[in-house]
């Protein structure tokens, strides 16, 4: 069965033939190599583009390292300092390129390519090729190498399914949907999977086998170490305020031993240059600056902290706040924790500061958000409560807040738009109704 990633489809389209080198990035296992050397080389071969015109090079693949010489052993994840000989691969490439047309290059996993920064940067050079690379670690690709390349190389970030990309595949309603997708997540060979017990071991196996052994192999880190207890951690505590301090002292209270600042940072670095997770700033939406800590966590994919977890902490307030996250940044946006800051009055009489928090603050040029995830509001205390930051906030931005429960959009006197979830994920044009 086909799933279509239309959205990121249209991104690498508009990106032909403009001069760049466009990198695709994502977790492992988020669908990259299906969209460039499927979806992607499907369309060239429906525009015309002749197969030999296409060179696709996987430097994770047993059979195209044996076409250039290389010893597929190279591909022992033990192994992480062995890299493809670069002379070898150009040699193979120049033999490929036999006339003055357009070429298009599709590298898979290219991190693997001995001095690759360099060997892309040649590419820079050649006006019939048109690249595409593809890797899986943030560290060797949307850092370093778009800042090789001075402002030439083009990122293109690829997340697991959203829910409207997952629902195409389902067999099921909206709701049952998004129950088995606040559980299982969007890894696509998930989506395909027929059975929970599949989907369980699964999510277990590539977290602990794939995901944490491969950030312990890249950055030489001992077998023993707490990484994997930190994000035990981590995962019971997505979509709540923290800073290293915090996480280092409930480690401390949770595992019974020490681990330092510095090494807690140390390590949500790494598995947020591996796509993991990622860490959102607050933003001071009356001050117009950012709040450096605390701050908070959403994974990549939720199926994949669940399973950290064994399955046995699914809160759905947390769950869903994540899953929306996933969502803006999928559509597109910038992403931010909104904070405002209020002047009240205690029982006193005293004036105190207190700070409110905006869910997301969702920005794209111009436009901006405003989003409450507030899962259910069952009386009119709760909704002044999730509005309270709205009001405060004094300003004309669009203001949204998503409940679990499916309702069609509905605005109050203020303007305040309040929608379901699932209607949200489902209409692209849901934050404009």
């Amino acid at each position: 069965m086909e799933i279509k990633r239309d959205v990121y489809l249209r991104r690498l389209i508009n990106r032909k033939h403009n001069g760049f080198i466009k990198v695709i990035t994502g977790i492992r296992r988020c669908g990259k190599s299906y969209l460039l050397n499927t979806l992607f080389y499907n369309h060239l071969i429906q525009n015309g583009i002749k197969d030999n015109h296409m060179i696709m090079f996987a430097f994770d693949s047993a059979d195209d390292l044996l076409k250039i010489g290389e010893d597929p052993l190279m591909l022992d994840n033990t192994k992480e300092d062995r890299k493809v000989d670069p002379k070898r691969f150009l040699e193979y490439l120049n033999q490929q390129i036999i006339d003055k047309e357009m070429y298009y290059l599709l590298l898979d996993e290219v991190q693997n390519l001995g001095a690759f920064e360099s060997v892309l940067n040649g590419f820079l050079r050649k006006k019939n090729l048109d690249v595409y690379v593809t890797g899986s670690n943030s560290r060797f690709l949307s850092k370093d190498i778009l800042t090789e390349f001075e402002g030439r190389g083009d990122e293109i970030h690829i997340l697991p399914l959203s829910f409207s990309e997952y629902f195409s595949v389902y067999d099921g309603s909206k709701e049952e949907a998004f129950d088995d997708y606040s559980v299982y997540g969007g890894l696509p060979a998930v989506a395909l999977m027929g059975t929970e017990e599949q989907k369980v071991a699964y999510l277990i196996t590539q977290m602990k086998n794939l995901y944490l052994r491969d950030i312990i192999n890249r950055y030489h880190l001992h077998e023993d170490c707490a990484i994997g207890e930190l994000l035990d951690v981590i995962s019971s505590g997505i979509s709540t305020l923290t800073n290293p301090r915090k996480l280092s002292a409930t480690f401390a209270s949770v595992k019974r031993t020490r681990i330092s600042e510095v090494t807690v940072d140390k390590y949500i670095e790494h598995m947020e240059d591996a796509f993991m997770l990622n860490r959102v700033k607050r933003f001071d939406v009356k001050g117009r600056k950012y709040i450096g800590t605390p701050y908070k966590i959403y994974f990549e994919d939720v199926g994949l902290r669940n399973a950290r977890l064994n399955f046995r902490q699914i809160e759905g307030t947390h769950v869903m706040e994540n899953i929306i996250y996933n969502e803006l940044r999928f559509r597109g946006f910038k992403v931010d924790v909104g904070v405002v800051e209020s002047r009240e009055r205690d029982e006193t009489g005293k004036e105190i500061r207190k700070q409110l928090e905006i869910d997301f603050i969702a920005t794209m040029g111009s436009k901006k958000y405003y989003l409450q995830s507030a899962y259910a509001i069952p009386d009119e205390e709760k909704y002044k409560q999730e509005t309270r930051s709205f009001d405060k906030a004094n300003d004309s931005f669009k203001k949204i807040i998503l409940v679990e429960k499916s309702m069609k959009p509905r605005s109050d006197d203020n303007g305040y738009v309040m929608m379901g979830v699932k209607e949200f994920l489902l209409d692209v044009n849901s934050l404009n109704c």
